[in-house]
């Protein structure tokens, strides 16, 4: 199927308690609805990255009693997996969709990725702080972002990857949130636009070497 959009009865998966009734229901409703929007969008993610895309939709393998709060489809140059690479996500979660890029505690090579986003981010910065809605998440699982980049200075926006290597779990989250009473009005296309605009901005810290 295409990716039909999210509706109100798909954020309130995340209110039911207990980890086999959650697990079944993101299974069985809102996994579907990611793998769509995986084939949907993984042509733009290889359009924008240079380099042949796959789609990893969460399994959350490693979770046996409690339940995930959220759950996505994420995207990286890598068939086998995405959490050692910059990638792409689309999360949704009780109160949001996300559309976010990520540099994770799992990357390959943490320092050299930060080396690269600092000879860059002159001329990256400016680019970001005008994108309409982006923002910093201080945590990949954050619903609410930390801070809009609008309101951050160039020289702020510079020193947020330094949260990479500051600890074994440091991460650098940038992507723009939508509330669910929003997202649930949404068509396809709507979704469809917001992940392009979003991932085309961000786009260089994809192909960051």
């Amino acid at each position: 199927m295409a990716f039909p959009g999210f509706t109100a009865a798909d954020f309130k998966v995340f209110d039911l308690e207990g980890f086999a009734p959650r697990m079944g229901a993101i299974k069985g409703r809102i996994r579907p609805k990611l793998e769509a929007a995986g084939r949907d969008l993984v042509r733009d993610v290889t359009r924008l990255g240079g380099a042949p895309a796959f789609a990893h939709v969460a399994k959350h393998m490693r979770r046996t009693v409690t339940p995930p709060d959220d759950t996505w489809v994420a995207f990286a140059a890598d068939r086998r997996g995405y959490k050692k690479h910059c990638h792409f996500k689309v999360a949704v979660s009780r109160n949001a969709v996300r559309f976010l890029f990520e540099a994770g505690p799992e990357h390959a090579n943490k320092r050299r990725w930060v080396a690269a986003w600092k000879k860059h981010a002159p001329k990256l910065v400016p680019v970001f702080r005008r994108a309409r809605g982006l923002a910093w998440f201080k945590n990949e699982h954050d619903e609410r972002p930390t801070a809009a980049l609008a309101e951050l200075s160039a020289e702020e926006i510079a020193h947020l990857a330094d949260g990479l290597t500051r600890t074994r779990d440091g991460q650098l989250v940038l992507g723009r949130m939508i509330g669910a009473d929003e997202a649930a009005r949404w068509k396809a296309a709507d979704y469809a636009r917001a992940a392009r605009e979003t991932f085309g901005v961000l786009a260089p810290l994809y192909r960051l070497k």
